[in-house]
């Protein structure tokens, strides 16, 4: 999807929503890490954001790409993931939905420009029902789920890695 022009003609939009490749995994690791420290910073224990190495998320990505029989795409503004998405059927034992939407993480600099709706209109099937988990305390991701379909449907979980907790979303076809 490439950007667009408002009817100043000022470009409000400068990425590209494509899928994820080989090329892209170094900038998406950067973008992981950045956008966990941009994001979580005050929920996650500041150690484990400390800790992160964009090398290492760069090569966990190269496997989860090659791997993957999801969808999985990136934003890129000036040849730079700004942003990434990633689907798949549930993962869960007992899931809600057929649909899980698996990541969706976009730069703070880029908060309400529409990446993250571009992001996921890739991603997400409207004919399948859908479920995510986010942390309980992270209104903003909450509130663009919500606009987007999604409700809270009773289920928490405590993050596999951290002290927070997450909460369940899920969206009907």
């Amino acid at each position: 999807m490439p950007g667009t022009i408002d009817h100043s003609g000022a470009e409000l939009r400068n990425w590209n929503v494509v899928p994820l490749a080989a090329v892209h995994a170094y900038s998406l690791g950067a973008c992981h890490v950045a956008c966990w420290r941009e994001a979580y910073q005050g929920l996650v224990p500041q150690d484990m954001l400390d800790a992160f190495d964009i090398g290492r998320r760069a090569e966990a990505w190269e496997r989860i790409r090659i791997k993957s029989a999801g969808r999985m795409v990136v934003a890129v503004a000036d040849n730079i993931v700004i942003g990434f998405a990633c689907s798949s059927p549930a993962r869960e034992e007992s899931p809600p939905a057929a649909q899980e939407l698996n990541a969706m993480y976009v730069r703070a600099a880029y908060y309400g420009t529409g990446v993250a709706q571009d992001l996921m209109d890739a991603v997400l099937s409207r004919t399948e029902d859908t479920s995510l988990w986010v942390f309980e305390e992270n209104p903003r991701a909450q509130a663009f789920y919500k606009k987007n379909g999604f409700e809270l449907d009773g289920a928490r979980r405590v993050e596999a890695f951290t002290p927070a907790a997450q909460v369940r979303m899920l969206r009907r076809a």
